[in-house]
């Protein structure tokens, strides 16, 4: 799942880029990160949801009293913590990494393939 939003809000950050670029609006390092914050933007209303139907689906299992529930909050307890943390994090994360790869040039040549 964490994988997933990941890959979701990189799309997101991509598509707001290419459409500034399209639109020769991506002049400057400015350009750049105002086209990240309207990707990153566009994407947090439904990681927040999403994180928010998770958790709340599991709400009640950490409530329950009866037969085996002990062994179903252990369970339910690191998923709540999982989901805040993992779409927090791509949320924080995501965004600076793609302003820090679309502003740095590779410092070696790939090697070429063996034939």
């Amino acid at each position: 799942m964490a994988a997933e939003t990941g890959v979701i809000m990189i799309i997101f950050l991509d598509e707001a880029c290419a459409r500034r670029q399209r639109e020769n609006r991506l002049q400057s390092l400015d350009d750049l990160r105002e086209a990240i914050i309207e990707g990153a933007a566009l994407r947090v209303r439904p990681k927040i949801m999403t994180a928010s139907a998770i958790m709340l689906g599991l709400l009640p299992i950490m409530w329950s009293q009866g037969t085996g529930a002990d062994v179903m909050k252990r369970i339910a307890a690191p998923m709540i913590g999982g989901i805040g943390d993992g779409h927090g994090g791509h949320a924080a994360v995501s965004p600076r990494l793609v302003f820090y790869l679309e502003t740095t040039e590779p410092t070696h040549s790939p090697r070429p393939l063996a034939n």
